[in-house]
């Protein structure tokens, strides 16, 4: 093993764990993963958007220059991130709609909303599934339902909090 190769095998890993990395940041993004800092699910749209926008530039700008791994990898996590952020920014916007009917129900003394985790992780992979597994088969896993506060609820609980404290 000459060390032309050697750099081939670690450009080939590198350019991998880059990937891996970008693909992790915009599930976060997504709130499809745990944020290990907050231990929280968190959605940041905007974000998301820029982060896949720098693989797709990635992918762009190295056009020509990929193995076909490297050119499966790439298109398979850049086309993953993408569906996730059209489903999340259509549930966002539905979740806007909804609210000023959930406003309406929180005075009428409405239920809380809940959501499955196990749904929101089940759609994301890491990036040496996405080259292993072929498409159109993701396994489902089982979540527990949480209870999740709309903006309406939580500014009501913020001022029920205030008033306890004067």
């Amino acid at each position: 093993m000459n060390e032309s190769d050697i750099d081939d095998i670690q450009g080939k890993y590198l350019f991998q764990h880059l990937v891996a990395m970008f693909q992790t940041l915009a599930l976060q993004q997504l709130g499809k993963l745990i944020n290990p800092v907050t231990g929280k699910l968190e959605r940041d749209l905007h974000q998301a958007k820029i982060t896949i926008d720098i693989l797709h530039m990635i992918q762009t700008k190295t056009t020509g220059n990929l193995g076909d791994d490297e050119k499966r990898l790439i298109d398979k996590v850049l086309m993953e991130l993408q569906m996730n952020y059209v489903d999340e920014k259509s549930r966002s916007e539905q979740d806007m709609s909804e609210g000023k009917k959930e406003e309406d129900e929180v005075s009428s003394g409405g239920s809380e909303e809940t959501y499955d985790a196990g749904q929101q992780v089940s759609g994301s992979k890491t990036a040496e599934e996405a080259v292993s597994e072929p498409s159109g088969s993701s396994k489902e896993k089982p979540g527990r339902k949480r209870k999740r506060r709309t903006p309406a609820k939580a500014s009501k609980a913020k001022g029920k909090k205030g008033a306890e404290e004067k």
